[in-house]
């Protein structure tokens, strides 16, 4: 079960932390005690890509480990400097699903909005690290034309909040946001992918849980945690507060080599997921984002550790093991190639 205690967080709480992230190559270096590797080209990595980590989720990682597996996520490296064949700037080809500024619509029943450019946490592997931000802001006039455009397909039941992250809009942009989604009839449910309270648990605040408590859209949150250790009793507090408004809280990762692409590693995440409430839903292959490739597991040792997954654990802890190709209507289980 989630621990029942409940901190007193402030609305600005979370704006506090974030202001104060760690933003350069050289801090985050400090701040984990390690030494790296070609700094020049890693240097013009982190020019590529700023750094981004707050200090929440700097605490959880091992100082003096360079191969600690949170670090391996933030850090700049000289691999990404590297032009692998393959990895591509949009490997998903967003581009062409985008049927508004802001909009993709990709899937059927179900629409994704950029609705926010920014992370609280830049992740190295990011398949949006090149996704052109400033043509797809969400100011007013274009939440206006995306409101219209959902108006118009009936068939749509579920917005979805991406970005970027959506929680890094304030307590009151989001609720303009899903004031406005909720006037259309047909929409039946809210999903919301954020990284937030996992890398900031202080932005669960009051005015967000009341948010979701007070819409009558049905609210699924879709954490992104990929290794126990992110899991603190921080997170489990701010994941029990959502719980307690009925928001339900779904996982999904991505497989990392040297973050989590070892079956203990897998065991571990999927069992402090489960102590959390929390239910698995994706474990996604690497999507081939150009700056990415050392991350890359192969196919045949995903497939071999997803069966010892599968062989230790019940299927409710089990999560569908995907890749996402750009012209296919649905995500793809890995194990019916």
């Amino acid at each position: 079960m989630i621990a029942r205690s409940e901190p007193i967080w402030q609305s600005d709480d979370w704006q506090i932390v974030l202001k104060n992230s760690i933003r350069t190559l050289g801090d985050l270096c400090e701040a984990a005690n390690i030494q790296i590797d070609e700094l020049p080209i890693a240097l013009q990595a982190e020019k590529s890509f700023r750094v981004m980590v707050p200090a929440p989720y700097l605490s959880r990682i091992e100082k003096g480990n360079p191969t600690d597996p949170l670090l391996l996520q933030v850090l700049p490296s000289a691999k990404e400097m590297l032009d692998v064949p393959g990895f591509v700037n949009d490997p998903l080809e967003e581009e062409q699903f985008t049927k508004v500024p802001g909009l993709i619509h990709k899937y059927h029943g179900r629409v994704l909005l950029i609705s926010h450019a920014a992370c609280a946490v830049h992740c190295r592997y990011c398949f949006r690290r090149h996704f052109p931000y400033s043509e797809n802001a969400l100011t007013q006039d274009q939440l206006i034309k995306v409101c219209e455009y959902i108006q118009a397909d009936q068939s749509i039941h579920e917005v979805i909040l991406s970005g970027g992250d959506p929680l890094m809009n304030k307590d009151e942009q989001l609720a303009k946001l899903i004031s406005a989604i909720e006037a259309i009839p047909h929409v039946e449910t809210l999903r919301v992918h954020t990284r937030l309270p996992i890398v900031i648990p202080e932005r669960v605040t009051n005015g967000l849980l009341d948010l979701f408590k007070g819409t009558r859209l049905k609210v699924v949150m879709v954490i992104h945690a990929n290794h126990a250790n992110e899991l603190d009793q921080a997170v489990a507090t701010a994941l029990y507060r959502l719980a307690e408004v009925s928001v339900r809280l779904l996982n999904q990762s991505v497989y990392l080599k040297g973050v989590n692409a070892s079956l203990q590693g897998q065991l571990s995440l999927l069992r402090r997921l489960h102590h959390l409430d929390v239910q698995p839903y994706y474990l996604h292959l690497l999507d081939k984002t150009k700056g990415a490739a050392h991350y890359l597991v192969a196919d045949e040792l995903a497939l071999e550790v997803y069966s010892q997954i599968q062989a230790n654990l019940p299927g409710y802890l089990v999560p569908t093991l995907v890749r996402e190709k750009p012209h296919e209507l649905n995500k793809r289980r890995l194990d019916s190639r």
